[in-house]
């Protein structure tokens, strides 16, 4: 059951939403959080009843020995409770994730069987780790097994995020004012919600057919298409993820729950260092304090070099967190060399400054091309998509340019094609209109601020809502579904 489908807007939203606040207006408020995590625990089964035993073994295990880590007089020493924690989570991801990896390049007799990974497993690991995290450094309040319940299956970010930390969400179920119904805050949330959904059905869905053709077809790709294919995947997977965490945003809110924000116009930073901390900001902060942080501990002291090393190590194990494939090792290897040279960059020439438009077009181009290897379904595919992008594989352009064959650039090596087609137009309509609003338009946060529910912005809010219903016959995954 996705976000952007019928059976979800028109049947568990509301249902969920109405039994939550009827509970709530007779002052069942334990009742009110079993309903929410009954309706979570049904959100997550309903692709499959075997994702269940997977989900309540990790939330027993974690609850354990969270409240032994909370407790004063823990049975063990909380030093060896944490790494327990640590290896039963990470050893669950990583069997269910990398065995089948492992197993294809060691070329095992052994045959495992193809696991299939359980949906939002990753995500559900990282939360887990935060929460064992937080109450070992004493960082978070030992509570309840409801509240805990709520924060471990919270349907909204249960399979792709945003990383909630316990302390983020829990406080808010002890508030009662959170319990009562707010107009404001439910036209807030309905209008994030809408605007998420917008991103992921009329743009997300746009670009995808191209990026998939391009991906495809990379062998026989030349330059502008293979550059047609690589921003077509940038833009997906930002409207893609985006809308997703806004459209959880939204649901937060309707709820009366806050949810950390996950997208602060990545596209706007002007270098690789800012894009991290604008892109996928939940993680960026799990890296920062739950990777980076330790591995510098480690290090025999704190020097700017062994903090680039810590930089670039905590970089290889995302791009390793993201899939099971050389392609996202070398994807977290190239984004952790990049913020490496960011770095040494500013320390060197922290007198000059810099200039805004070479940083922004220097980091939006890296983080394009970076997307070819996260995209690519192997390093050869990823290779082929490259190779045209450097206009190896000839640069073709069409004869609406008004070129003839005895036109210079025919003679250096261009080749003439066809005409434009219809498709095409709509590429470079699109395309153009991702880049006025990504640079342009305000983000989620700055509208946020801004809301007021007036009957303009209702009409608004009830016409990309209405484009949106004629998108649903295209239905698909949400990208991070996969990881």
């Amino acid at each position: 059951m996705l976000f952007n489908s019928f059976a979800f807007i028109f049947c568990f939203l509301p249902v969920t939403l109405a039994g939550f606040f009827v509970f709530n207006k007779f002052d069942k408020n334990q009742f009110a959080k079993c309903w929410l995590v009954g309706a979570s625990l049904f959100f997550y089964c309903f692709w499959t009843l075997k994702n269940l035993p997977i989900i309540m073994t990790l939330l027993a295990v974690n609850y354990f020995l969270g409240r032994e880590l909370h407790s004063l007089q823990p049975r063990w020493p909380k030093g060896i409770l944490l790494k327990l924690g640590l290896i039963f989570n990470i050893g669950i991801l990583c069997f269910f994730k990398y065995a089948n990896f492992f197993n294809d390049i060691s070329g095992s007799p052994f045959e495992l069987g193809k696991l299939l990974l359980p949906l939002g497993l990753s995500f559900l690991v990282l939360q887990q780790i935060t929460y064992l995290m937080d109450a070992y450094e004493g960082m978070s309040k030992p509570r309840g097994l409801l509240d805990y319940l709520v924060f471990g299956t919270f349907f909204p970010y249960l399979i792709a995020g945003p990383i909630t930390h316990y302390e983020e969400l829990v406080p808010q179920l002890e508030n009662k004012e959170n319990f009562k119904f707010s107009p404001d805050r439910f036209s807030l949330g309905i209008y994030i919600f809408t605007m998420g959904l917008a991103k992921k059905v009329l743009l997300a869905e746009s670009f995808a057919s191209w990026a998939n053709t391009g991906f495809e077809e990379s062998a026989s790709l030349h330059f502008f298409a293979a550059w047609k294919a690589s921003l077509a995947y940038t833009f997906q997977l930002y409207f893609d993820f985006s809308g997703y965490s806004e459209m959880a945003l939204g649901i937060g809110q309707m709820l009366n729950l806050e949810l950390p924000i996950n997208f602060n116009s990545p596209f706007k930073s002007k270098s690789i260092i800012e894009f991290w901390t604008r892109w996928h900001m939940s993680l960026s902060r799990f890296i920062t304090t739950y990777m980076f942080t330790p591995i510098v501990r480690l290090m025999p002291s704190i020097t700017f070099t062994n903090s680039m090393v810590a930089t670039f190590l905590a970089m290889l194990i995302v791009g390793v967190w993201h899939g099971a494939g050389w392609t996202f090792t070398v994807y977290g290897g190239m984004h952790g060399l990049a913020l490496v040279i960011n770095h040494i960059w500013k320390k060197k020439r922290k007198k000059k400054k810099p200039i805004p438009f070479f940083g922004w077009f220097l980091t939006f181009n890296f983080v394009n091309i970076t997307f070819v290897m996260f995209r690519a379904t192997s390093l050869e595919n990823a290779l082929q998509v490259y190779k045209a992008m450097l206009g190896l594989n000839g640069v073709v352009i069409a004869k609406i340019f008004g070129l003839s064959k005895e036109s210079a650039l025919i003679k250096s090596g261009w080749k003439l094609g066809s005409m434009l087609k219809p498709d095409d137009y709509l590429v470079l309509i699109l395309l153009v209109a991702a880049f006025v609003l990504i640079l342009k338009a305000k983000n989620i946060p700055e509208l946020s601020k801004s809301f007021k529910p007036t009957t303009k912005t209702a009409v608004f809010c009830a016409m990309i809502f209405s484009l949106c219903l004629f998108g649903f016959n295209r239905i698909t995954d949400f990208i991070y579904f996969n990881f």
